[in-house]
């Protein structure tokens, strides 16, 4: 690993020894400076913290602060001052240095007020580097397919992002409810504030409240000091419920006074605060018949299902699956420093024909699993599991001979409309009809965009 870089700036040679055996044994590089030339020669962007004298001849720490910072914005300065100069450093400060240090100074202090300087530093830029693979990963561009569901499922997740209002997103499992609910958060304006994700099934019924709502100390066996639940660390941003119906009864009631009342109570805690929380929940069940059955709140159900986004099973938008397998191809071979492999026809059709009850994250277990066993730069049928093999297109659906026929041609027409962006005309030539006969059947079967 690098090590970090400090910058002394200090004409007394005295200082320089006494840095170079403080800093000895410790995984720093020591860049010594005398004057201002030698300070602007030897600075760069790439050094983590600088100590600067207040009093250099020919010139002063502060008018050398402000040339380094022309070209280092972000520069992080610690003063040293000499007794009687205390004004000039507090100067220092109010024109964006870090801290400083009056002469003689204590090492100790010293090399703790380094550490904490590089410690904050490099959590900045590891915040900036989550955050630009959060932008990549998580931006509605990155939702892969281009069905008319799926494009009509995102409209409505894009106009929900920049609100506050309470989400529901309803989907089988592995339909990508998490990457929707994190989208959301992406795009919203608390996409700067703290992101949790709470997930039910994976966690002791015990535990719900003492994890969302916190405790002081004694509230229970075990409390030996407070803690902060969830909610209030996660306050001005967003919580993600997944499986939101596995809640038990007494955390459903507690979550609905958070969306009601916007207020929280941690256990043992005598009095209330105020939380600011974006809640977005998921479900896999259809959540309407748990409260018929009085196994989920009324009350919070329709405090949740303010904007309620349904996400398609992948056996209803099959057209998008030679994107995701393009998708994931390109991702595992990049994972297993490997040239992509090209799916053969044969291949691409048992993915098309397989109902995928896993939906897209068993879809891409599939292409994982053919890349790694692939022997050659094709991926064929041999590469697949058995029952993905085995699949035969699903059965027609429902009604009578016509019924069946007039269905069968509404999806000849809707497939051949979103193949060419709804333009009729190519459509029409695509299905080999006239524009004016394509145009009377999409009305007759009430086909619209």
């Amino acid at each position: 690993m690098k090590n970090s870089q400090i910058h002394l700036i200090d004409d007394e040679k005295i200082i320089h020894d006494i840095f170079l055996r403080i800093f000895k044994d410790e995984p720093y590089d020591l860049i010594i400076s005398e004057n201002k030339s030698q300070a602007k020669a030897n600075h760069s962007p790439n050094i983590d913290v600088v100590i600067l004298d207040l009093m250099i001849p020919g010139t002063s720490g502060i008018e050398i602060f402000k040339e380094l910072k022309k070209k280092d914005r972000d520069i992080k300065v610690i003063f040293l001052t000499a007794y009687g100069t205390i004004e000039s450093a507090i100067e220092a400060i109010k024109l964006g240095a870090i801290d400083y240090l009056q002469k003689p100074f204590n090492n100790t202090e010293l090399k703790l007020k380094i550490e904490r300087i590089i410690k904050d530093k490099k959590i900045h830029k590891e915040n900036i580097q989550l955050k630009k693979v959060l932008n990549e990963r998580f931006s509605f561009e990155n939702i892969i397919g281009k069905s008319r569901t799926l494009m009509k499922t995102l409209s409505i997740v894009e106009s929900t992002a920049k609100t506050s209002s309470t989400v529901l997103i309803s989907g089988e499992s592995g339909t990508g409810k998490e990457l929707i609910a994190k989208a959301i958060y992406q795009n919203s304006d608390r996409s700067n504030k703290p992101f949790f994700s709470f997930n039910s099934s994976n966690i002791p019924e015990t535990l719900f409240e003492s994890m969302l709502f916190g405790y002081t100390k004694g509230a229970f066996t075990g409390a030996y000091s407070d803690k902060k639940g969830i909610f209030e660390e996660a306050d001005t941003g967003t919580i993600f419920f997944d499986e939101i119906a596995n809640l038990t009864a007494e955390t459903q009631a507690k979550i609905l006074r958070v969306i009601q009342e916007k207020e929280i109570q941690p256990l043992g805690a005598n009095k209330t605060m105020k939380v600011d929380v974006r809640i977005i929940a998921a479900t896999n069940v259809e959540l309407k018949e748990k409260v018929d059955r009085n196994e989920f709140r009324e009350d919070l159900y329709y405090r949740l299902n303010v904007i309620n986004i349904v996400l398609p099973p992948l056996r209803k938008r099959k057209e998008d699956i030679p994107l995701l397998v393009d998708h994931f191809i390109k991702k595992y071979s990049t994972e297993n420093r490997i040239d992509p492999k090209k799916p053969d026809s044969k291949f691409l059709k048992h993915l098309m024909d397989h109902d995928w009850p896993g939906n897209i994250r068993e879809l891409e277990n599939a292409v994982q699993r053919s890349i790694i066993l692939s022997n050659s730069d094709t991926l064929t049928s041999e590469n697949l599991p058995d029952e993905i093999k085995n699949a035969r297109p699903g059965p027609v659906k429902k009604g009578d001979f016509n019924q069946q026929v007039d269905e069968f041609k509404k999806q000849l027409i809707t497939d051949a409309l979103d193949q060419h962006d709804w333009v009729q005309k190519k459509a029409a030539k695509k299905l080999g009809l006239k524009p004016t006969t394509l145009s009377e059947l999409m009305k007759r079967m009430n086909i619209q965009k």
